[in-house]
């Protein structure tokens, strides 16, 4: 293996890694961290001496240059890349380690070459997350707030990227620490009544609780356990998005809707029924949420007269129905509701695995009166739109929203500040998978102490708990879990 790329996680080797994209820009960065860090720069820096002299949290300029081992001037022959080093001195660091940030210009030749001369200079690559894992290994991050770094690069929208902010702000290692402390505290009561008779000492709330002392403060602490398990399908909604599919019967005002809603020309409106063959998909932000929205073909009663393609483009369409997170059925509102409509209401409504629907009564600018059947009352309630004036929009796009979150077990942001006034959330499977463990450990802990059963077979339960929670923070950890856990992140981070 190249000894310039080989490292493993958990060493202080000087590592170096592109911290923006490698690509035609004004700037790029590169990061660097680790053991003799200003030491191997200043081999590659015109001057040297300003570099290990310069304080931290200072910005030095000069020019990266061909390392060489002699005393030779530095001509113009020898400069790569005119350069600002930012200087962090440990342990006010990113990584808690001395590290520098080198602001070159963006052209990819003048990156690459930059890059280059600090591997010839004694650097390394550095791994996926390898800085991020570094800051945690030094105190610098908990897991928690290591994790809300990705969430934070990875934010499709304005409102995941908040969440994320608040995590990173460590208000979720702030809430596991509370309930921890809340866990704790019952354990070592319950370890002292075991180590003494009933005689020697009295335990708040022991007499109360069977013998358990803590029994208020294990309620508590499962009252949050089960406000963050619950909050994992919100957050994930935020990260990851949904998946909403505009159906509807050809000339519906399907692909109109999508282009309103994603602002942009994106798929062709004819007057033509089956213009669109295959279904499109776009991101958009619906109230925070990003929305995968999908335009599929028109849906034909069966047999009707189809070419084949748009037979095909019918049947995929069908099948992306089956995926969906919610389905936005279009009605033409000048038509009204038709016999295609209710054979697709009917099928949709014996689903097993039941999808929120949205009827939307489209052409409202033209039909003034929704004349709504018995079978669009009994589905859902009819929302009048007009995708050609916009007429509805913001309803619809607060019914989207509220639909995607109730579905996700949540109630939807109205703005920020009421969202920070709650839980944080657990975004990631690892957390809540802990959670999870954590959650059922105290269950069945005030379950045993209900029946009164002795506290050697709660307290073990009671250790669990506490463990899946430091595990969490990152407090109780092994090699394995850490390493797997950053090669998700983006190098550079």
């Amino acid at each position: 293996m190249d000894p310039k790329t080989a490292g493993a996680y958990g060493d202080d080797a000087p590592i170096a890694a592109f911290a923006t994209p490698l690509a035609e820009s004004a700037l790029a960065l590169i990061r660097v961290s680790g053991k003799n860090t200003f030491e191997l720069l200043a081999r590659v820096f015109s001057r040297p001496e300003k570099l290990l002299n310069a304080p931290g949290h200072s910005i030095v300029h000069g020019w990266i240059i061909e390392n060489s081992n002699t005393a030779n001037s530095i001509t113009a022959s020898r400069r790569i890349d005119e350069a600002l080093i930012s200087v962090y001195r440990a342990p006010r660091s990113y990584t808690g380690e001395d590290g520098a940030d080198i602001s070159c210009h963006g052209g990819i030749a003048a990156a690459k070459a930059v890059m280059g001369a600090l591997r010839a200079a004694g650097f390394r690559n550095a791994l996926p997350g390898e800085f991020t894992f570094r800051a945690f290994m030094n105190g610098k991050l908990d897991l928690t707030r290591s994790e809300s770094v990705m969430e934070l690069v990875s934010a499709k929208t304005d409102r995941g990227r908040q969440h994320a902010v608040h995590r990173l702000s460590g208000a979720l290692e702030q809430e596991i620490t509370n309930i921890k402390n809340l866990l704790v505290k019952i354990l070592a009561e319950t370890e002292i009544y075991l180590d003494y008779s009933e005689d020697e000492v009295s335990a708040p709330g022991a007499e109360a609780a069977g013998n358990f002392p803590g029994l208020a403060m294990a309620e508590e602490a499962r009252a949050g356990l089960q406000t963050l398990a619950a909050s994992y399908r919100r957050e994930r909604l935020y990260q990851e998005g949904a998946l909403a599919v505009i159906a509807g019967r050809p000339n519906a005002g399907k692909s109109s809707l999508f282009n309103l809603l994603l602002k942009e020309d994106r798929s062709i409106v004819t007057d033509i029924p089956g213009t669109t063959r295959d279904w499109i998909e776009a991101l958009v932000s619906i109230e925070g949420i990003p929305v995968r929205l999908a335009d599929t073909a028109g849906l034909r009663g069966l047999p009707a007269p189809l070419d084949p393609v748009e037979k095909i483009g019918i049947e995929r369409s069908r099948e992306l129905l089956a995926q969906a997170d919610l389905v936005l059925y279009v009605i033409d509102g000048v038509e009204g509701i038709t016999a295609e409509d209710r054979d697709f209401l009917e099928d949709f409504n014996y689903t097993e695995n039941k999808i929120p629907l949205i009827l939307l009564w489209n052409k409202a600018d033209i039909v003034k009166e929704v004349t709504q059947s018995k079978e669009a009352e009994r589905e859902a309630a009819v929302l009048e739109i007009s995708a050609k004036t916009g007429a509805g929009i913001p309803a619809l796009t607060a019914a989207i929203a509220e639909a995607l979150t109730a579905a996700a077990g949540g109630q939807s942001d109205d703005s920020m500040s009421g969202s920070t006034e709650r839980s944080p959330g657990i975004a990631t499977a690892r957390q809540k998978e802990l959670v999870d463990a954590a959650l059922a450990a105290v269950t069945e802990t005030l379950l045993l102490a209900e029946r009164k059963e002795p506290l050697d077979l709660i307290a073990p339960l009671l250790r669990e708990a506490v463990n899946s929670l430091g595990e969490i923070t990152g407090e109780v950890s092994t090699a394995d879990i850490l390493e797997t856990m950053f090669s998700r992140f983006c190098v550079g981070k």
